[in-house]
């Protein structure tokens, strides 16, 4: 066999479920930016998405007290502000000031969309059962935006340490099976 044993913290990085986005909350006047990647979906319809947020993230807080978020996803274009958002606490810093991101509201959901992601959906937190055991909140989306002029979108995916993966080639193939 040619596979090697692989460890075991490093697994997350081998099942990444998607592009990493820009989660955006916002709670009594302050707003936040998240970088996050631990996020899936639940349901087609009503679409269902669930997210896991640590809770020694600035963003868990707003969350939790709001129940609102905005699911943002940037393209590479946007690298260094997700690198940048990812690694700056929202407690102390602007991330829409300090990253040049433009905050647009949202019309349904207090917090705000990002301008320059390729793509945001407005959510509202539906379920907290599993939070304080995993930190999963599930959402529902209430409102989604896409950019039409970006038809292959250059998506981020975060691979563990620093290393992201780019997304962008779409490969249409149907099962001619009956």
């Amino acid at each position: 066999m040619g596979k090697k044993s692989y460890p075991l913290s490093k697994v997350y990085g081998l099942l990444e479920p998607g592009p990493v986005v820009l989660i955006t909350t916002a709670s009594k006047g302050r707003t936040n930016i998240m970088a996050q990647s631990w996020h899936m979906m639940m349901e087609f319809e009503p679409p269902l998405l669930a997210a896991i947020i640590s809770g020694r993230n600035y963003s868990f807080d707003l969350l939790r007290a709001s129940r609102e978020c905005v699911i943002n996803i940037p393209t590479l274009e946007l690298a260094q502000a997700v690198v940048g958002c990812g690694n700056t606490s929202g407690q102390n810093t602007d991330k829409f000031k300090a990253f040049g991101l433009t905050s647009t509201p949202a019309t349904c959901v207090a917090a705000p969309l990002i301008e320059e992601c390729y793509a945001s959906i407005e959510c509202r937190v539906t379920d907290t059962r599993m939070v304080n055991k995993y930190n999963l909140f599930v959402f529902e989306a209430v409102k989604a935006w896409l950019d039409p002029a970006q038809k292959n979108p250059r998506t981020l995916h975060h691979r563990g340490n620093g290393a992201f993966m780019i997304a962008g080639e779409t490969l249409k193939l149907r099962s001619k099976m009956k």
